[in-house]
């Protein structure tokens, strides 16, 4: 007992002197994430690329050092290390692990047998001014709890940014400047563990609905896992002909729960989907054998655009309203990076009540997501199930390219993004261009 006692009281003292690393000793996480967070840059900058390359484990590692101070009035330093951890902005409301090389996803997809979800955006996903649509997904999506735990629980997450965004600076002449982005979209892929694309959510979705597309998206990954590749070409050519038919049928059921007559005409999307290989052995070209199906696709598409007003837009928005509420992470995250404006702190104000100065805000932003995922659900998205259909098997690169000069209007053969009409006149010198 006194041996006990002697030996005890020698722990307290070594603890006491700050020696007790000698009895409880860091692990070489802890170690890294605390060398992540030195003042020393070269230090810092070797312990964050180490953790990087553990993948999300890494940026595990790091959370359980310092999880419970990464808040909105963190140490900036510590929440700049997280962002770089993460590669995400803003990176403490989401706590997501985003791989920046496809080649590194795809490899931990084969992995881990997870999906992977591919963003593609203007601009990069860890600075402040990315695209406005990028911006919003981290802000509806990423920080959303339910989002967020599927997001790291099922997936594997990629970025890679098209082009650089586009800013504008406004100089008001007495100090004040107001900097913006002008154009840009971004779009999000499902891919399979070899990279082929299995789906694709072109802008902004409300949190619900974009769940509920992973949803769909990861069963079917699932499912192709178990197949050939000629199996699965088939499979995918039914899903974008089912999803498709699904769109369709939706939107028409919502004209009619607004008392809008659905279009005369419309014609069933036929149920059999032509295999490349059937199209082969049929004395006709693959062209005449599809004719049928995408034409019938595109008839309707168009009947229904047409049926479809602005007033009608916005009714339909009000129908999904519920897939577009703002859970209490977001709307804490808009909070926290406007803090002058809606900081209720000590305010004696209630979250959510009247009184709250974000409430507004976040009404209107809500109705805005309702109407751009209706949209994005029944204008954009057909079109890639279209080009699917047509070709299952396309490069997400090259599919990309597709999307970004034919869908977002924004091609990478224009250096300027329209924003630099080659017939215009402004009586600026050199037309305000600078190099």
């Amino acid at each position: 007992m006194r041996l006990l006692g002697l030996v005890s009281a020698g722990m307290m003292a070594a603890f006491s002197l700050g020696l007790a690393g000698s009895v409880w000793a860091e692990s070489p996480s802890e170690v890294l994430a605390r060398r992540a967070v030195s003042e020393t840059p070269s230090e810092s900058q070797e312990a964050i690329a180490t953790l990087r390359a553990q993948g999300p484990k890494g940026l595990a590692a790091f959370l359980d050092t310092y999880g419970n101070q990464l808040t909105a009035t963190a140490n900036p330093q510590l929440k700049a290390v997280l962002d770089r951890l993460c590669q995400q902005r803003d990176c403490y409301a989401s706590r997501l692990y985003w791989y920046t090389d496809l080649a590194q996803a795809k490899a931990a997809a084969k992995a881990s047998g997870k999906p992977i979800l591919s963003l593609r955006l203007l601009g990069r996903l860890d600075e402040e001014l990315s695209c406005a649509n990028s911006r919003f997904f981290r802000v509806v999506l990423y920080p959303n709890a339910e989002v967020s735990k599927v997001l790291r629980d099922r997936f594997i997450l990629h970025w890679q940014s098209v082009r650089p965004v586009p800013k504008v600076t406004i100089d008001f002449g007495d100090g004040r400047q107001l900097e913006r982005t002008i154009t840009g979209n971004s779009i999000h892929y499902v891919l399979d563990t070899e990279g082929r694309i299995v789906d694709a959510l072109p802008g902004l979705y409300g949190p619900q609905a974009f769940l509920s597309q992973l949803a769909e998206a990861e069963n079917l990954v699932q499912e192709l896992n178990a197949l050939t590749d000629s199996q699965k070409d088939s499979v995918l050519r039914q899903y974008y002909r089912d999803r498709l038919a699904a769109i369709q049928a939706n939107w028409t059921e919502d004209l009619s729960e607004l008392d809008i007559a659905p279009p005369s005409g419309l014609t069933e999307i036929p149920t059999d989907v032509p295999t490349a290989e059937e199209a082969g052995q049929r004395a006709m070209s693959k062209m005449y054998v599809e004719m049928p199906l995408l034409t019938s696709i595109t008839g309707n598409q168009e009947a229904l655009t047409a049926a479809t007003d602005e007033e009608a837009w916005a009714n339909i928005a009000k129908l999904h309203a519920e897939e577009a509420r703002l859970d209490s992470n977001s709307q804490t995250l808009m909070r926290n990076k406007n803090p002058d404006t809606y900081d209720i702190s000590g305010r004696g104000i209630t979250p959510g009540s009247a009184d709250d100065p974000l409430m507004p805000i976040v009404t209107k932003f809500e109705s805005l997501i309702a109407l751009d995922t209706v949209r994005n659900q029944y204008l954009l998205q057909p079109k890639i199930y279209t080009w699917l259909l047509e070709s299952p098997v396309q490069n997400v690169d090259s599919l990309n390219e597709i999307v970004y000069d034919q869908l977002f209007l924004t091609p990478s053969s224009d250096p300027w993004l329209g924003l630099f009409p080659s017939d215009g006149y402004t009586a600026i010198e050199n037309e305000g261009v600078r190099r």
